[in-house]
């Protein structure tokens, strides 16, 4: 049976491949699996048939058979799990590489993504321009971080896996930011995840969404 992930009809994303539901179209492409896309408007995903797979009605979603799982880090892991490519073969290989997809989750996005909202949201208020700046500190604390531990190396922990799926995703949205400039090695690194053909098939995927969406 083919999956069926959710995503928006209208991504507020511009088709910028920020949704989370590539993370989703990456990963299944990434294992070579097919995949089914039910497009949802804003109205529909808080209607009581959505609410039932996503309590709180956000997307993505995934539905295999009798299983639906919500949030993408753990509809990632899932398709690692059962698919190989992902995740590695060495159980301790393969615990770090869980570890690192958590800390783009828990560690990395946050204050990433705080910064992304508040340059949405919160740009006219008086105290924009001190909470970016605090919101950066804490992103570059994380980034000094990531820098260190990656070096000069390809991926997070020898051959790329969810981790590296999972934290690319995340980092692109500080592209052409000042903050992701400083660290050279790092942008290096997002653009090698974004090079990969599994990627630009996703992305591709993602993007005609939105493309047909804005001809309508």
């Amino acid at each position: 049976m083919t999956a069926t992930i959710t995503a928006f009809a209208r991504s507020p994303d511009r088709g910028n491949g920020l949704a989370r539901d590539m993370r989703l179209r990456w990963a299944l492409e990434e294992v070579g699996q097919p995949y089914e896309v039910r497009l949802l408007s804003f109205e529909a995903m808080k209607q009581p048939a959505h609410l039932a797979l996503q309590p709180f009605g956000q997307i993505p979603t995934y539905e295999d058979g009798d299983l639906a799982l919500f949030e993408s880090g753990a509809i990632v892991f899932h398709i690692a799990e059962r698919h190989p490519g992902l995740l590695p073969d060495d159980a301790k290989a393969r615990a770090r590489a869980i570890a690192w997809m958590f800390a783009a989750l828990n560690t990395v996005e946050p204050p990433v993504f705080d910064r992304a909202l508040a340059r949405i949201l919160e740009r006219d208020q008086p105290w924009y321009e001190q909470r970016l700046h605090g919101l950066e500190d804490i992103i570059r604390k994380r980034l000094d971080g990531l820098s260190r531990h990656l070096g000069d190396a390809d991926w997070l922990d020898g051959a790329f896996s969810a981790g590296d799926l999972l934290m690319v995703t995340v980092l692109r949205r500080l592209q052409g930011s000042d903050v992701l400039g400083e660290y050279p090695n790092v942008a290096a690194y997002v653009a090698r995840g974004e090079a990969r053909p599994a990627y630009k098939r996703a992305f591709g995927a993602q993007l005609a969404v939105f493309t047909a969406a804005s001809t309508r």
